[in-house]
């Protein structure tokens, strides 16, 4: 079964971009595929296409062998922008994998390992009574993990103050563990916008056992620091969603550094990459939470893998509520939530069709994430 074309679409979708791939075989096979490194996706298409040259003509069926080739076949190995491109390419010949063999891609997985994927909520409220409020009512739908972020009420572009959204934070987590109880598990993601004292100064604020998960509360390309903030607090953390490799992961991994491993699969490799830093975490006692704020391939390629992971905690669903017409208009059949958890899917391959007509229709739109300031008129992260 040999590739015929590899197609990068990067297109507008309501609210974002998505880098979609389809990659073609001359058995009339196709599959689809999505690359996670958001607003750079004009990068990452020319990436693929610079990968279309040497894959056309090779055998689908060779993933592995064709994941190698595309990451080591240049001499500087990995970075986002590759991986980002391998992970679509790579999601998209499993995908083609599973309807050649008339199963779905958790089957060649190893099977499903559970009935159901769990997935945790985000409250995207302002710290205060709107955050405490909402978790209330996130709670009432039946929602049991559920995740603070941020907590900004202004438009983008607006100051950050690390220490003030720390007070605000940790004094609003306070009183909404009081009100939802002990039994629904609670977090917040700082967006990596916090420095080592910041972030070891926001977890004292709070009693014990107020949060179960600390996500990305500092950069991650220094494990030193991570290590020296784990000595300070004893709260888990969550962290991966920006690395791009298992060897990314492996310092998180065998350090103790990480305590739910936010693997995201359309930035760290696809499929093939995934299962592999699974391993690696489950011989460590660790859990996957993936990450997964983008578009519904990447939705169903995670569950997929939340389905055969045995080390499973909950899948991350977008909070956000923004207009889906354009999902809808271009993936029919997305996946959808029922309750807090997705079915896992039996239809063969990813079991997601894509409307190609309204793929090519659609346009790229350029976007820039919101930028953050502090008060002294420096950059933080978004």
């Amino acid at each position: 079964m040999k590739i015929t074309a590899v197609t990068a679409y990067p297109v507008w979708a309501g609210h974002r971009n998505l880098c979609l791939v389809k990659v073609e075989t001359d058995e009339g096979l196709f599959g689809w595929g999505e690359s996670g490194l958001s607003s750079r996706e004009q990068a990452v298409a020319a990436m693929v296409g610079h990968f279309r040259e040497f894959l056309i003509g090779k055998d689908a069926r060779n993933i592995g062998a064709l994941w190698q080739e595309m990451y080591r076949g240049q001499y500087f190995e990995g970075g986002r922008t590759i991986t980002a491109a391998i992970s679509a390419i790579d999601i998209a010949l499993w995908d083609i994998a599973g309807k050649a063999l008339g199963v779905p891609i958790h089957r060649l997985l190893g099977g499903a390992q559970r009935d159901r994927i769990p997935c945790f909520i985000t409250s995207t409220a302002a710290h205060g009574e709107a955050m405490i409020a909402d978790m209330v009512a996130l709670k009432s739908r039946g929602w049991d993990c559920i995740r603070a972020t941020v907590g900004e009420a202004k438009p983008s572009g607006h100051i950050y103050d690390p220490r003030q959204a720390i007070a605000q934070a940790a004094g609003a987590l306070v009183e909404a563990r009081q009100e939802l109880g002990s039994a629904v598990t609670l977090g917040i993601d700082f967006h990596h916008r916090l420095q080592v004292a910041e972030a070891a100064s926001f977890c004292q604020r709070m009693p014990s056992g107020t949060l179960d998960f600390l996500e990305e509360p500092i950069r991650q390309q220094c494990p030193g620091a991570y290590r020296t903030l784990r000595d300070m607090t004893a709260v888990p953390f969550a962290i991966g969603e920006e690395f791009a490799s298992k060897w990314d992961f492996l310092p998180y991994i065998e350090g103790g550094l990480t305590n739910f491993a936010r693997v995201d699969i359309c930035n760290v490799g696809g499929f093939t990459e995934a299962m592999k830093i699974a391993a690696m975490a489950e011989a460590h006692y660790i859990d996957l939470m993936p990450h997964d704020p983008l578009g519904p391939i990447c939705t169903m390629a995670t569950i997929h893998m939340s389905a055969a992971a045995p080390n499973l905690a909950w899948q991350e669903v977008d909070p956000y509520g923004l207009d889906m017409t354009d999902y809808d208009r271009m993936f029919p059949d997305r996946p959808q939530l029922d309750g807090a958890s997705f079915a896992v899917p039996q239809a063969p391959g990813l079991g997601l069709t894509v409307d190609e007509d309204a793929v090519a229709a659609a346009h790229f739109a350029y976007w820039e994430p919101p930028r953050r300031y502090k008060p002294d008129g420096s950059y933080t992260n978004w």
